[in-house]
């Protein structure tokens, strides 16, 4: 069960976002990855729990952040309730899209097991519905997502196998990188993997 932390940074300008300090693991029903996310000064900033089926489908989502707080799941596309933490507020969403989105590094694994694509075959587009920090508010957006290369890279522990992704955003037309190994994020934009206390999960 992978055990460690990334740290967090505006992919525009860098300035530091906090860390994620995060577990996660594969079963025979799925994947589940758990987070508590701090502030750059080491403060509480919220927390992630998604599980996702063995489809890649997501069956329960739970973000927290500042004082709001998001649960969904996989329901005629994608449903969600956000709500403030006196539930004055409370939102219902819907959306025909194909899974959940936002700055945690987990929804980049969770998104990779839902297209399962082939080293060097073509980009498949999704919709998906994103959580932006801190008042998570849902965003609808389209992309690209393409498998460019496998990797195996030799270590302690046998061969690693590194997928490297192109991800498209389709409203834009920006183009970015993804590096995964297992259920791992070794690299993404505002993303890097700052300790690693165990190696990634192999999915079957």
């Amino acid at each position: 069960m992978p055990r460690g932390r990334y740290s967090l940074h505006d992919p525009h300008d860098h300035s530091p976002l906090g860390d994620e300090t995060f577990h996660c693991a594969t079963g025979p029903s799925g994947w589940r990855y758990v987070s508590q996310l701090t502030t750059p000064s080491g403060g509480p900033a919220g927390s992630v729990d998604l599980a996702i089926d063995d489809l890649g489908r997501p069956i329960r989502l739970q973000l927290q952040s500042a004082d709001w707080q998001v649960r969904g799941a996989a329901l005629e596309g994608v449903t969600w309730v956000r709500t403030d933490q006196t539930g004055e507020h409370a939102t219902e969403g819907n959306v025909r899209a194909h899974a959940f989105s936002g700055a945690s590094p987990a929804f980049y694994v969770a998104v990779s097991r839902l297209l399962r694509l082939t080293p060097g075959g073509p980009a498949t587009r999704l919709r998906l519905v994103s959580f932006t920090a801190p008042v998570l508010a849902p965003l609808t957006v389209d992309q690209s997502w393409a498998l460019v290369a496998r990797t195996a890279h030799p270590t302690d522990n046998g061969v690693l196998d590194v997928d490297e992704y192109q991800v498209s955003a389709l409203d834009t037309g920006e183009q970015y990188a993804v590096h995964l190994a297992g259920d791992v994020v070794l690299s993404a934009p505002g993303v890097e993997l700052e300790d690693l206390e165990s190696p990634p999960s192999v999915f079957g």
